[in-house]
């Protein structure tokens, strides 16, 4: 498991132009199992980590991260709080990138039965 979470965590760090596709194919694989909270964090937190891919300029990677947490919000919020993390810093960035963001933490504050504690990671970001 350790090596599996390894190498996941390695295919998510890529500074390949199909990052972002590759995660999603990966999260499709018989091996990957969303509802394991070390998957999610090494291939999703991994891409989170990923400056080059995450906060490429078509947004991508802040719409990958988002559903990956809104679909966590009902599995593992403590876990979806912690990937939301990601988004923490978006007042640094661009205007562009600013709006990206921002835009995917809007979506993740609407989302059904948020947890109290995404909530309230996602509401002082929006802050």
């Amino acid at each position: 498991p350790l090596v599996l979470d390894k190498w996941l965590a390695l295919q998510a760090s890529a500074p390949a132009p199909d990052t972002v596709a590759r995660v999603r194919s990966l999260m499709e694989h018989a091996t990957f199992d969303i509802k394991n909270p070390n998957r999610a964090r090494a291939l999703v937190g991994a891409f989170s980590g990923n400056h080059l891919r995450f906060h490429a300029g078509d947004g991508a990677g802040y719409r990958l991260v988002a559903e990956t947490v809104q679909t966590l919000a009902a599995i593992n919020p403590q876990i979806a709080a912690r990937l939301a993390g990601a988004f923490e810093n978006w007042r640094r960035y661009d205007d562009r990138r600013q709006g990206l963001m921002r835009g995917e933490l809007e979506a993740i504050a609407k989302t059904e039965r948020l947890s109290s504690n995404l909530f309230e990671v996602v509401s002082k970001m929006l802050d």
